[in-house]
């Protein structure tokens, strides 16, 4: 009984992964909605680490060469959500403390990601909001470690802005040219949304590979 639940769950977070990352559906599917909660989830709430924001925004600039959505209306949309975002994982580390390091482990929090972004945090202060927007899982956990600790808002706010329409307009201009120069992109738009997730987290490739090598070089 309980394997065939533990089955069911597991088939449940395929498909639900499936889902998540066939980007191209969800924009031509959910469209402008989609994109808005999608940002906003991945930048503010602790649960939305794993979704797809670099590649989405691409694809959804891809969208707007095409005529299927409105540039500035999505550029100005999903910046705002991005900057809401991570006002509110702010406000989330504010209120928890350096207690949410103690939270125990589950499906949907590791704290090995808060972890990671304290550590990027302690390096580079509070320009780590601004980097973080370029890095899957830390542009997650980034805010909510300057909430916790204790980062000045008025700070805050200047890195979250700058950031967060930094990373909109680049990666949907990305797209948007893109769709633009290269006839019938949308036929290969799979090879574009593949090199995007594997660019956005190819810093995190190397990080894991660099600390290999150390480890190592310690033990021989």
């Amino acid at each position: 009984m309980a394997d065939s639940v533990e089955k069911r769950e597991m088939e449940f977070l395929w498909n639900l992964f499936h889902r998540i990352y066939d980007v191209e559906s969800l924009v031509r599917v959910g469209g402008l909605a989609a994109l808005t909660a999608i940002v906003f989830t991945e930048t503010g709430l602790l649960v939305g680490f794993f979704l797809p924001g670099d590649s989405l925004l691409v694809t959804a600039g891809i969208f707007a060469a095409r005529g299927d959505l409105e540039l500035w209306t999505l550029n100005v949309t999903l910046s705002l959500a991005a900057i809401i975002g991570d006002t509110v994982g702010y406000g989330i580390g504010a209120k928890t403390g350096p207690k949410i390091f103690t939270r125990e482990d589950s499906l949907f929090f590791n704290r090995k990601h808060l972890i990671t972004a304290k550590e990027f945090y302690d390096r580079y202060g509070g320009f780590t909001i601004f980097i973080a927007r370029f890095i899957p899982i830390l542009r997650t956990f980034a805010p909510v470690v300057a909430g916790v600790g204790a980062m000045q808002y008025k700070r805050f706010i200047s890195y979250n802005v700058f950031g967060g329409l930094f990373w909109v307009l680049s990666m949907t201009f990305t797209g948007y040219f893109l769709g633009k120069m290269v006839p019938n992109i949308q036929e290969r738009i799979h090879v574009v949304i593949a090199t995007v997730i594997f660019l956005s987290l190819l810093p995190a490739i190397t990080r894991l590979a660099r600390e290999k090598w150390k480890a190592r070089r310690s033990m021989g």
